[in-house]
């Protein structure tokens, strides 16, 4: 099978290189510039992860790169893909667990609607673009990816914290954590390439949510270290701006169609997932 991945430099790329580095999968890796006709033809997969970093302080310029990168890149893949003679199977374009914007408590399914903010604004767009591949003949599957726990992304960015008893809650701590093991991140893309009844939304996160000051706990327990000195919602907003809004609100979000599917998750509860990292 001869697969795709754009954004393939970063986090989740290294892991998926890794993942699909078996003799039965032939890999075209591309990092933010996105791969002509040329580089598609033959594909049996694409997978797209290409974007502007989100956590970064937000200017309007970054908030249209963040928008841009996502919305006009996915269109350009499309007519990429439009141009070809034989087209790939299937599409895996990354979202955002941003889409369901501010839900406070309520859990979330794949079937609920969209939320407000611009994130959610961003994720719907980037969806549409996708989804326009679907009238090529392409399956698109779009997992919501949420908080990506491994050595790297956003834990990498804790860590050092942490490690000197200076961790704790954002905020209130209040906020939902939708949360996932990069090792569960990455069969999910897999499970989604080759799972034909697979289409649309899929929440790529572990089934077990939790709030921010449960996950601050639940971290400095695994690094045995105290996680009590708290971050004001005031010094969020001082260091990143409208991003720090990403920070202090949250999503309850739930896996269903990957559970109603079959995945099965290595990683479901959240300490020994820490664990599994650390």
């Amino acid at each position: 099978m001869v697969i795709v991945i754009t954004g393939g430099s970063g986090f989740i790329g290294g892991k998926l290189r890794e993942l699909f580095a078996a003799p039965a999968y032939t890999l075209r890796v591309f990092g933010r510039k996105l791969p002509a006709a040329a580089d598609l033809e033959g594909a049996d997969a694409v997978i797209h992860l290409a974007g502007e970093p989100v956590a970064q302080r937000w200017t309007q310029a970054v908030k249209q790169r963040i928008l841009e990168s996502r919305v006009n890149g996915t269109q350009q893949l499309i007519a990429s893909l439009k141009s070809l003679n034989k087209r790939p199977q299937v599409l895996v374009s990354a979202s955002a667990v941003g889409f369901y914007g501010d839900c406070g408590d309520r859990k979330m399914t794949e079937a609920a609607a969209p939320g407000s903010g611009f994130l959610a604004d961003v994720c719907v767009q980037w969806e549409r673009a996708a989804q326009e591949a679907e009238y090529l003949g392409i399956r698109v599957v779009n997992p919501r990816i949420g908080v990506v726990l491994g050595k790297g992304g956003a834990l990498a960015k804790m860590l050092p914290a942490f490690r000197l008893g200076a961790g704790g809650r954002l905020g209130e701590g209040n906020q939902w954590m939708s949360w996932i093991h990069i090792d569960d991140l990455v069969r999910l893309f897999q499970f989604a390439v080759e799972n034909p009844k697979l289409r649309g939304p899929m929440n790529a996160v572990a089934p077990n949510p939790v709030t921010n000051a449960e996950f601050t706990a639940q971290l400095g327990t695994v690094l045995s270290r105290p996680a009590i000195i708290p971050m004001p919602a005031i010094a969020l907003n001082l260091l990143f701006g409208e991003m720090a809004s990403v920070l202090l609100t949250g999503q309850r979000v739930l896996p269903e169609v990957a559970l109603h599917a079959g995945f099965a998750f290595q990683h479901p509860d959240l300490t020994p997932a820490l664990g599994s990292i650390l």
